[in-house]
């Protein structure tokens, strides 16, 4: 029987997943992380683990939906998970 090993992640992957964390708490605001995880059709302890930068690797369709839920564009959420420490894009919500 083969069991699936995931490769462990690169000093940069993580660095994604820690800015794609503090991009969706400066975003979500004073909104609740219950209010957050329900609007985009995830469980709270799924959004904990992204803002906290312990899930770095989300689906495609788990940014999506936080993308859709935070009033932001796919654009903007890569954008600030692809700059450098130093040159994170300022995000707003629209609306």
């Amino acid at each position: 029987m083969w069991a699936m090993v995931r490769s462990p992640l690169t000093p940069l992957e993580r660095q994604r997943g820690e800015r794609l964390g503090a991009a969706v708490r400066q975003l979500r605001g004073d909104k609740s992380m219950v209010r957050l995880a329900a609007e985009a059709g995830l469980s709270p302890e799924t959004l904990r683990k992204i803002e906290a930068g312990r899930a770095p690797t989300p689906s495609f369709f788990t940014i999506a939906a936080l993308a859709a839920a935070l009033g932001v564009s796919l654009d903007q959420l890569a954008a600030a998970c692809s700059a450098g420490p130093d040159q994170a894009p300022a995000l707003s919500a629209s609306g």
